[in-house]
């Protein structure tokens, strides 16, 4: 499937399906411009496509539809295309999908698409019998020219990243990743979900430990892909961490799909293409932005889930709860993970490479970060730490910290104060040695850049240290 982050996002289907609607919302949510090519097509010739059926016919309409599409497709600044109902009927215009276009197809019901529109202004709208059978002639090109299906917003933010999220998709995944692949898992989820693949397996240690350089040569070492070549990585953020990176740097760079296990990969770790490992000296200090051309997110897989896993992931959903400004921590567990999931594929499809906007993600981890770095990543676990950075970061902000309290729980942590402090110095936000915070104004109203007396800031990482 890949994803939509240098090309155009093409929305396809029948009539009434809501493209203009839902295409108009996506482009706000990506910070793209938004084409919606009916009434493009209406601007330039000062007329309704009623009156440009009425007046030149239907086959002249498909040509000067075609036309503005190819157009539309051509220029390369991406942009949210809504197409009109039958471009998929012209095969240069499907030609020009495939090359330059994302293409999702926003299913509707022919039912439901005729009480939409059925008996309106619309030239193809008028018979009941014609109009479903239209839907039926059209529907295999639809079929043809997308790479993906949704039906509302978030569907189409994940579709645009590369991202589906539905139960069963882990069974999928042969149908999902052709060619020449090699999976890198978690040695533990490898006993608990042997991968429906047939391809060789590289093993790696659970959590901090897949993240060292010693685990990636390894990796580099036992690799035999040539550059056509997948890697699938199946495991938690630190297994997509390592085994991400890996597909960063081997042979300069091959292909690879994240499927994550756990919650924490599912809502954060597996989405935006940071990869990554850890030295002595600070988390994250070697990575590569190399983004998936997929990522796989079935929720089943959370029920093999420790409980301390579990805690561990809803540590970052509180945190894109507090940046979206609602209480996703509330949902079930199938929609909690579309939901962060979409959000934060969002950020990073407008700033991929966190050149801005996308380091309001860096809630609370920039503490958290330096209290795992002190404790030389075997304490604490990343999701305790993450929850007791929020802490610091509601603090400083003057937020209630009761969403993070009552969800997370999180208690202080024995670690060196002074070794968290020079890992917190040594953030790769932080500039000349002065930490550079994400705080919120209010929830929903992340700002980046902060900077705070350094007296303030160490008494809040100081809180976080048990005595």
């Amino acid at each position: 499937m890949a994803h939509a982050l240098d090309r155009h996002l093409a929305l396809a289907g029948f009539m009434g399906a809501g493209k203009s609607t839902l295409g108009a919302q996506v482009a706000e949510r990506l910070g793209r411009r938004f084409v919606d090519l009916d009434r493009e097509l209406e601007r330039s010739l000062g007329q309704t496509i009623p009156q440009i059926f009425g007046e030149r016919g239907e086959a002249e309409f498909r040509e000067l539809e075609a036309e503005a599409t190819l157009e539309t497709l051509a220029n390369a600044r991406p942009a949210v295309v809504a197409l009109g109902g039958g471009a998929v009927e012209t095969e240069s215009v499907r030609r020009a999908l495939r090359q330059h276009a994302l293409t999702v197809h926003v299913d509707v019901h022919p039912a439901t698409a005729w009480k939409r529109v059925g008996g309106g202004d619309r030239p193809l709208a008028q018979d009941e019998a014609s109009f479903h059978a239209l839907h039926e002639r059209r529907a295999p090109l639809y079929a043809e020219a997308a790479d993906a299906v949704a039906g509302d917003v978030d569907g189409i933010v994940l579709a645009a990243a590369g991202i589906e999220a539905r139960r069963g998709l882990f069974e999928d995944l042969p149908e999902l990743v052709a060619g020449e692949v090699e999976v890198i898992a978690d040695a533990t989820v490898l006993g608990l979900h042997r991968p429906p693949l047939e391809a060789p397996m590289h093993a790696l240690r659970g959590g901090e430990d897949a993240k060292s350089l010693g685990a990636v040569e390894r990796l580099w070492r036992e690799l035999r892909l040539g550059r056509g070549g997948t890697i699938v990585a199946l495991g938690g953020g630190c297994t997509t961490d390592a085994a991400g990176f890996a597909a960063a740097t081997y042979l300069r760079g091959v292909a690879w799909v994240a499927v994550p296990t756990t919650l924490v990969g599912q809502v954060d770790a597996a989405i935006g293409g940071k990869t990554a490992v850890n030295l002595p000296e600070g988390k994250n200090l070697v990575g590569a932005f190399h983004w998936p051309e997929r990522s796989a997110i079935d929720p089943a897989l959370l029920e093999t889930l420790p409980e301390d896993e579990h805690r561990a992931g809803m540590a970052e959903v509180v945190k894109t709860g507090l940046l979206a400004g609602e209480p996703l921590w509330e949902l079930p567990v199938d929609e909690l993970v579309r939901r962060c999931a979409a959000y934060k594929a969002a950020i990073c499809l407008r700033d991929p490479f966190e050149r801005g906007e996308r380091a309001v993600l860096n809630l609370g981890h920039t503490f958290a970060h330096a209290l795992e770095a002190a404790g030389d990543y075997r304490g604490p676990r990343h999701g305790e730490a993450v929850a007791l950075g929020l802490l610091a970061a509601l603090r400083l902000s003057g937020i209630d910290t009761g969403p993070v309290e009552a969800v997370l729980a999180p208690r202080p942590v024995r670690v060196n104060r002074d070794a968290a402090w020079a890992a917190l110095a040594r953030d790769k936000k932080s500039v000349n040695g002065s930490p550079r915070l994400v705080l919120l104004e209010a929830p929903g109203r992340p700002v980046t850049g902060v900077e705070l007396p350094e007296q303030q800031v160490r008494a809040a990482l100081d809180a976080l240290i048990a005595e």
